[in-house]
C-alpha cells in the first residue's frame, strides 16, 4: 500500500510537467535496495547492452547522440528483452556498490530504449504511457527484481538518488530526448563508472542543452530546476558550481544579473533515417 501511495504522489508530481517546469520526486530511499556485499567479486556481463549500444547509438555534428530506434531489427528487440530479463534475474543486492551502480545505470537506459521501441508512432517519451492519467512510463511497472515490482521512477529516485548522493546521476541516466544528456555509446562498468560519470558531466555542461550565455542571460537545462537540491541550495550557489565546471566563464556566469532562465526539449532522441 506504501509503494501504491508513493507512485501516486509521484503522479501527482508528473502530472505538473510542461515544457519549462516539472514538479520532479524527491529521492526517497526504498530501505531494502540499500543492501550491498561488499566482498562480492561477481563482476556481470553487460556485452549484449554494448553491443546494441555499438549498434544503434549514433554520434552527431551537433554533439547530441541520437539512436536509430527504427533500425532495431526484430532479433536486437528481442535480444534486448533477453538483457532485461537477464538484468532482473540478477540479485543486486548481493553485489558490492561499484557493481549495483552500473547496474541501475545500465538497466535504467536499457529500459528506456525498450519502452522507445514499444511506442514506435510516439514522437515524445511524454506520450509513452500505459495509464490514461499518467504523463511519460516513469510509474509503469516495467520489470520484477527480487520479488519487487520496479519501475523507472524507483531506480532513479529511490535507489541511484538517495544510496549514491552523486549529482552526477542525472548525467548518466536517459530520458530519450533531445534536451537530456546524451545515451553513452559505452556501457556502463564498476570499472568505468567513475570516469564515465565525470565525462558525462563535462560533455553536458559543455553543450548548450546544458549551459547556454547569451547577452548575459544565463539558461540552463531544467534538470537544473527540477534536481536544483543534488546541484546546490539556491541559484546562487548553482551559478558557483556551475561555474566551477566552466572556468573559462565563471566571471560571465557569476556576475549574470538576471534570474536564471530554465529550458527543455522533450522531442524524442531519434537518429534520422540514413
Amino acid at each position: 500500500m506504501l509503494q501504491k501511495l508513493l507512485r501516486f504522489s509521484w503522479l501527482v508530481g508528473m502530472l505538473m510537467l510542461t515544457g519549462t517546469a516539472l514538479s520532479a520526486p524527491k529521492a526517497d530511499l526504498w530501505p531494502y535496495w540499500a543492501s550491498h556485499n561488499e566482498q562480492s567479486t561477481t563482476a556481470l556481463d553487460h556485452s549484449i547492452w554494448q553491443q546494441l549500444l555499438d549498434t544503434y547509438v549514433f554520434e552527431n555534428s551537433d554533439d547530441i547522440n541520437r539512436v536509430a530506434y527504427k533500425q532495431f531489427s526484430s532479433a536486437d528487440t528481442k535480444l534486448l528483452e533477453t538483457y532485461i530479463r537477464m538484468m532482473a534475474s540478477v540479485a543486486p543486492t548481493g553485489l558490492n556498490r561499484a557493481e549495483q551502480l552500473a547496474y541501475w545505470i545500465n538497466l535504467y537506459n536499457a529500459l528506456t530504449v525498450q519502452v522507445v521501441l514499444a511506442h514506435p508512432k510516439a514522437k515524445s517519451i511524454l506520450k509513452m504511457k500505459n495509464g490514461f492519467f499518467s504523463i511519460g512510463p516513469w510509474n509503469d511497472v516495467l520489470l520484477t527484481i527480487e520479488g519487487k515490482e520496479v519501475t523507472l521512477n524507483d531506480i532513479e529516485h529511490r535507489i541511484l538518488r538517495p544510496i549514491w548522493q552523486d549529482h552526477r546521476l542525472h548525467f548518466a541516466l536517459n530520458c530519450a530526448s533531445i534536451g537530456c544528456p546524451n545515451l553513452s555509446k559505452m556501457a556502463y562498468t564498476s570499472g568505468n563508472a567513475q570516469a564515465q560519470l565525470q565525462k558525462s558531466e563535462a560533455d553536458y555542461l559543455s553543450h548548450p542543452r546544458g549551459v547556454s550565455l547569451t547577452k548575459n542571460r544565463l539558461t540552463l537545462s531544467s534538470i537544473f530546476d527540477w534536481y536544483q537540491v543534488d546541484f546546490a541550495s539556491n541559484e546562487q550557489t548553482l551559478k558557483q558550481y556551475i561555474s566551477s565546471q566552466l572556468p573559462e566563464q565563471a566571471e560571465t556566469i557569476l556576475t549574470a544579473k538576471n534570474s536564471i532562465d530554465y529550458a527543455y526539449d522533450w522531442d524524442l532522441n531519434e537518429q534520422p533515417a540514413q
